[in-house]
């Protein structure tokens, strides 16, 4: 007997077309309505609006859909600025004004800690915010190759590791984009262009641009290169993986961005740097700030970087201790407090998230301590915290997440929250930093 194939009743959903009622954003800023009884989500929508979607997912619990039309709006959705919007990873919340991101990105803390640590009401602080677009001073710009050689050149497409073709990035300050332009017309003249593994772009006092080269470059291409340097008026670095190697034998491979109180921090390409300068000086000055700053504080700076935040403190305390996880980069501070003529800092590498209650600088009287972590947050580290008993702690976080499970920890060792605002590190994007201040 023949037997003949049926398409499932998920199969045959896909690709069909329905109106849907958004009623919330879940936590990563996407809409959420009902279709057939499961929730479905759907990107670039806003709450209490009607729209037409193409359905392309179809799971036991839910499904996803793609947006077509916009049937009835939210007074809070404004036009989205950026041509690859919905296609680059990028930008996922240009379709909010300012002040809906701003109140998305608050609704997230806030939830997050109601569920961790039962609080209802936080006191919430002015967000620190800068110009909502072009702000951004550092970005890796991805390269990759079909069979055929075409070059596709930006930054990966939403939900794919695939590259979307860039041709303008509305968030890069300003002297940056051309650069996606001037790359599409360099790289098919390359002779090793398949050895190139992305571009890096970053912007402080000049531009620099860091190629990943993974061969030695050709005369030919050097020349190239060359032209290129001059048509951005950029300095060009090669990133080999083991050493850094300038085009310009005369050009330093360090950079440095400047801060208030006359203070430049010095750093290498692979280190890491806040990349939005006006939300950076303005948390710092904050910081300081909500920290009380005297000159009899000695103050503990965890995951200090390349002393971001330990040099300005440095200006106004006794002492500075600031630990880092990262060899070079406990050097490159240390260095930064010599070039800006600061004695009283100290700075030590440590894995912070190993047992560190032995060590030499944690034996140390602290008034005070500052710490910004990773995104896995300080959950270990803040488990050696008691035995320090230092009654301020300033949280700088960079994920909502894991700052809210080490806020409980800090919250079951006898502190309280006295104030808290979001930093607005990257407007357009649903990510989200952070500043709590405890005390005990």
């Amino acid at each position: 007997m023949a037997n003949f194939f049926k398409a499932t009743a998920k199969k045959q959903q896909l690709g069909q077309e329905a109106k849907i009622k958004i009623t919330r954003l879940d936590t990563n800023g996407c809409g959420v309505g009902q279709y057939n009884k499961k929730p479905i989500f759907i990107d670039g929508v806003l709450p209490d609006e009607e729209v037409q979607v193409k359905i392309i997912e179809q799971k036991n619990k839910f499904s996803r859909g793609k947006l077509i039309e916009v049937l009835s709006t939210n007074k809070q959705r404004i036009a989205a600025k950026c041509q690859h919007f919905l296609k680059c990873g990028g930008c996922d919340v240009q379709h909010m004004s300012p002040e809906a991101q701003l109140d998305f990105k608050q609704k997230k803390v806030s939830d997050l800690f109601a569920r961790s640590n039962h609080l209802e009401e936080l006191p919430w602080h002015a967000a620190i915010v800068s110009e909502p677009w072009h702000y951004r001073r550092k970005a890796r710009i991805g390269v990759q190759y079909d069979k055929v050689g075409q070059a596709t050149i930006g930054f990966r497409q939403r939900g794919s590791n695939h590259l979307i073709n860039i041709k303008n990035c509305p968030v890069l300050v300003e002297p940056l984009n051309p650069i996606f332009s001037l790359l599409k017309k360099l790289l098919p003249k390359l002779t090793g262009k398949n050895a190139i593994g992305h571009i890096e772009v970053i912007f402080t006092n000049k531009i620099t641009v860091v190629v990943r080269q993974l061969e030695i470059l050709t005369k030919q291409d050097k020349l190239h290169w060359q032209t290129f340097s001059e048509n951005f008026s950029c300095d060009v670095l090669f990133d080999s993986g083991k050493e850094i190697t300038p085009l310009d034998e005369s050009t330093a491979t360090m950079l440095n961005y400047a801060l208030d109180d006359n203070i430049n921090i010095y750093f290498s390409t692979n280190n890491f740097i806040q990349v939005n300068h006006h939300v950076n000086k303005t948390m710092i000055t904050q910081a300081l700030q909500w920290l009380k700053l005297n000159e009899q504080d000695i103050v503990l700076d965890l995951f200090c970087g390349l002393g971001n935040f330990s040099l300005p403190i440095a200006k106004k305390v006794a002492q500075v201790v600031g630990i880092e996880g990262v060899d070079l980069m406990v050097k490159n501070a240390h260095e930064n407090a010599l070039n800006n003529g600061l004695s009283n800092c100290e700075f030590y590498q440590a894995d912070l998230n190993s047992r560190w209650q032995n060590e030499d600088w944690a034996n140390k009287k602290y008034t005070k301590l500052l710490l910004d972590p990773a995104r896995a947050g300080a959950y270990q580290a803040l488990q050696q915290l008691v035995h320090l008993n230092i009654k301020t702690v300033l949280y700088v976080s960079c994920d909502p997440a894991t700052l809210a499970n080490d806020s409980e920890l800090l919250i079951s060792q006898g502190y309280r929250i006295e104030k808290i605002s979001l930093m607005d590190m990257f407007s357009q994007t649903k990510h989200i930093e952070t500043m709590v201040l405890f005390v005990k």
